[in-house]
């Protein structure tokens, strides 16, 4: 059977497709799996690269059909390097003869005599034309480096066919189940990719600059993609007034909204929206409130046993921040801190229809410390401050109830944040960032074991 040779590849996996294909040094241990949110033209985006231990990459053709990749791509460049160089040139030599055709008239006209005036204009002439000899070495060069090209050319024109020759003498049908076995891998792998670890923050897109310097943006969590409502609420306690955005387009022009008058105020800016209803912490207490839009109404309260409240226990920038809610691709939960902790950053997992705790742990990362907070895929990061220079420090995993020190490079762009919430839907951060709402596009990496596979 001919051997399907796929070597290392950095695959762009589009929403729409394969988008393409770079040489990329690949891992020996699984096929690593990067993800990010959104490429610049809005389409969704993940990288996958394929290990250079598995089955395909082999056979005995994988290195000279990568060489010959690589040979097609460097023969490329060069033609397309030698393109630009001989159009600029050609360009260049065709200004040049309209002054050679005036300088030659002018010799002709001139008939052995010149005044010192004319000599003067055609010596000038001349010193513009100096250029025009180097241009001329660069066609020589040019023209080498074509013979060389051709030659090239012929070479892997001639390992191509032989290559070619050798397909011919295997089943078309072990080549199409070959083919088909890497795309079910390939398929599988993709199907995983809803988690990963955080490796990388975007630059900020700042949506908006509203409202004061405190305060928090959302949108719901769990709702189709086909519902963009945005929701609002300005400032960090005693506030009852939630703006409802019809699209995140209205938003941003401010128009379109509906209000809503919460029955109790909030207290910080830790509120999330989830499946319809906004889950915030009720001012001047460690209750958990959990509100539905649609019907105007509190659908269950509950109180967060020892959790601190009014300060005790906030994020560094304060701000009645001793309670913050966040929903990641596991569900609902909450981050508080309780003088039994010692004031270090508990993390429970919350029953959303009942508000019951479901497991807890404890981080063991102060919570005064902490600049704002956010969890992915059942991990939770943890930034080192809510002002200029901020990166994503820390990272307690609940799964295995460990932690690590991280180092992600998080770009504070207005210097203070007062809210900051991972949106597992757009895979996207939202932040409030004195008086701004941002967005980060986020980067996840996950490895997928390919051990056992043939």
């Amino acid at each position: 059977m001919w051997p399907l040779t796929v070597p290392p590849l950095l695959l762009l996996l589009l929403c729409s497709g394969l988008a393409g294909q770079t040489l990329f040094q690949s891992p020996e241990e699984g096929w690593q799996l990067y993800t990010s949110a959104q490429a610049p033209d809005g389409k969704c985006i993940c990288t996958a690269v394929i290990p250079a231990q598995s089955t395909c990459s082999r056979d005995g053709r994988s290195r000279e059909l990568r060489q010959l990749m690589e040979k097609v791509q460097n023969v490329s460049q060069s033609m397309e390097v030698l393109e630009l160089r001989t159009y600029r040139d050609l360009q260049y030599v065709r200004s040049m003869e309209t002054l050679m055709r005036s300088l030659d008239a002018r010799l002709r006209a001139a008939d052995g005599s010149l005044s010192a005036k004319s000599f003067q204009e055609l010596k000038d002439r001349m010193t513009e034309l100096l250029p025009l000899s180097s241009v001329l070495e660069q066609y020589k060069a040019d023209t080498r480096t074509i013979v060389r090209l051709r030659e090239e050319v012929r070479n892997l024109s001639s390992s191509l066919a032989a290559i070619q020759e050798e397909m011919g003498a295997y089943g078309y049908e072990d080549l199409q189940q070959r083919v088909m076995a890497l795309e079910a891998r390939l398929h599988a792998c993709a199907q995983k990719l809803g988690c990963g670890k955080l490796t990388g923050v975007s630059n900020p897109i700042t949506i908006r600059a509203m409202g004061s310097r405190f305060g928090s943006w959302m949108t719901d969590t769990m709702a189709p993609s086909a519902d963009s409502r945005v929701w609002y609420m300005d400032g960090y306690y005693k506030g009852r007034r939630v703006l409802e955005f019809r699209t995140l387009g209205d938003f941003i022009k401010g128009q379109n909204f509906i209000q809503h008058l919460l029955p109790q105020p909030w207290a910080g800016t830790g509120h999330v929206v989830y499946n319809g209803s906004l889950f915030y912490n009720k001012y001047q207490s460690n209750v958990v409130v959990k509100y539905h839009f649609r019907s105007r109404s509190v659908l269950v309260q509950r109180s967060l046993p020892g959790a601190g409240y009014n300060n005790t226990f906030p994020y560094s920038w304060g701000g009645f921040s001793d309670m913050d809610f966040m929903v990641d691709e596991s569900g609902l939960w909450a981050v508080y801190t309780t003088n039994q902790n010692a004031g270090n950053i508990v993390v429970s997992r919350l029953d959303p229809h009942t508000l019951e705790v479901m497991r807890s742990w404890d981080t063991g990362y102060p919570k005064r410390s902490a600049g704002e907070a956010f969890m992915i895929c059942g991990v939770l990061y943890v930034t080192n401050s809510h002002l200029a220079g901020a990166k994503v420090y820390f990272a307690y995993f609940t799964n295995t109830s460990s932690y690590e020190y991280t180092d992600v490079p998080f770009h504070n762009q207005y210097s203070h944040i007062s809210m900051l919430d991972y949106n597992p839907r757009e895979r996207a951060l939202y932040t409030w960032n004195n008086g701004h709402q941002v967005l980060y596009n986020v980067t996840l990496f996950h490895v997928i074991s390919t051990a056992g596979d043939p």
